[in-house]
């Protein structure tokens, strides 16, 4: 029985949903069977088998209710389908070897997609994926991501830093980024928000949550040709969603072997100033373009790092004069990693705002540039040089112009004052190269 996704959106937009889906049916006898619709009040046991009888029926396309455990007139349906659709009779009360059907239909379901339920190491998030349709995965401090070899099936798990969030707002923000959706039903909870519909030929959900100052938010992308696999799929991705686990710390992230950061030019004879925590730990440290960096200085409070490359000459400096306080709208100029485009090289440029001031000239940054915006210079509406971006944990944030410049001055580099205007002639791809 084929799912729409409008069905499926019932579970998602229900709060409390059961946190597994793939547990092992009960052992349900049925010598005096009757309406599921007329079982007594809730125990746990009965409240727990009904959530099994719930998942197995979400996985062979039966069921497309809230995963709660409740008795309802949808599950007495949906049970009532499962015995059409396998030849028997329509009561509404599965028998034991009806039941035993229905789990091992359900786990054949689990398996043909590798379903996996799994803790995401670095934010401690629970989901549940399946693999087999998504082998590609590849993460870092900002989230996951799960994909199919072609594309046509896409999981991403984002989470950042944001003073303050609003669930409304953040719904908001999911129905208009990236341009083009076209969403078809969206609700906002106390605890979550749900946005869906079609992002060009492929439909989406969106489900998020906040906590504290962390935003966690869940992104289903699919093919409608796959949407036979993927409707419950997706029933059992959102069920499974557990954005804040109670006792679960979100752990750092493993440090990459190989990191690339951006490096500003800010002498003419070789002065690289960068992140440094891009630069950490490095067994070597190589430019692109010019070869082998050694760091001269780096600050551990302000997390800047000073590189030089020798026998450099009438490399073209960045103007780092600027405002007395950060603007609240930005540029983000830099070099995005090599996998974030196709092995290139290329300068970029990323908009976003401040949206919490720190002590130290340090502020929040809306959203992460991505990986390899680490050192790269944020720009205001003028083309002055604000400040440097810097990648951590969870977090992108600004560190000041007035702490770069300060760190410059300390360590014998004068840079050039006035407008930046277009930063991409001083910028240069630093590489980081750990055991």
């Amino acid at each position: 029985m084929r799912m729409s996704l409008a069905a499926t959106l019932i579970v998602i937009a229900a709060a409390g949903a059961a946190n597994a889906q793939s547990s092992p049916p009960p052992a349900i006898a049925a010598a005096k069977a009757r309406p599921a619709a007329s079982v007594p009040p809730s125990n746990d046991k009965a409240q727990a088998d009904r959530l099994s009888l719930q998942s197995d029926l979400v996985w062979t396309g039966h069921f497309n209710g809230v995963i709660n455990g409740e008795a309802s007139e949808r599950l007495v349906a949906a049970i009532k389908a499962f015995q059409r659709d396998n030849g028997g009779k329509p009561s509404g009360t599965l028998t034991a070897p009806e039941r035993a059907l229905l789990a091992a239909a359900a786990r054949t379901a689990q398996d043909n997609v590798g379903w996996k339920l799994l803790t995401e190491p670095i934010s401690g998030v629970r989901l549940g994926v399946p693999s087999k349709l998504v082998p590609q995965h590849s993460a870092d401090a900002n989230g996951a991501k799960w994909s199919s070899s072609s594309g046509t099936i896409q999981l991403l798990l984002t989470r950042r830093k944001e003073a303050a969030p609003n669930l409304a707002a953040l719904a908001e923000q999911e129905k208009k980024q990236p341009p083009g959706r076209t969403v078809q039903y969206s609700v906002v909870k106390p605890d979550f928000f749900v946005v869906s519909g079609m992002q060009g030929l492929k439909k989406f959900y969106v489900r998020g949550a906040a906590k504290d100052s962390e935003v966690r938010i869940l992104t289903v992308l699919y093919d409608q040709a796959t949407e036979g696999i993927m409707d419950p799929v997706a029933v059992a991705m959102s069920s499974a969603f557990v954005p804040f686990p109670a006792g679960v710390a979100a752990s750092p992230p493993p440090r990459p072997k190989v990191e690339y950061a951006t490096g500003i030019v800010v002498d003419r004879n070789g002065a690289i100033l960068t992140d440094r925590q891009a630069v950490e730990g490095c067994m070597a440290i190589v430019v692109a373009g010019h070869g082998h960096a050694d760091k001269v200085a780096e600050d551990n409070a302000r997390e800047l790092a000073l590189l030089r490359i020798y026998g450099a000459q009438d490399l073209q400096p960045l103007a780092l004069g600027g405002g007395s306080a950060p603007p609240t709208e930005l540029e983000i100029v830099g070099i995005a990693a090599p996998q974030g485009q196709s092995g290139g090289g290329a300068v970029s440029h990323v908009r976003t705002e401040l949206i919490a001031a720190r002590p130290g000239d340090e502020a929040l940054l809306a959203t992460s540039p991505g990986a390899g915006f680490a050192g790269a210079p944020a720009l205001d509406r003028q083309g002055r040089f604000a400040g440097l971006a810097q990648l951590k944990p969870q977090q992108a944030t600004l560190r000041g112009g007035d702490e770069v410049r300060a760190f410059l001055s300390q360590h014998g580099v004068t840079p050039l004052e006035g407008s930046s205007g277009s930063a991409d002639g001083a910028l240069l791809r630093v590489i980081c190269v750990r055991k």
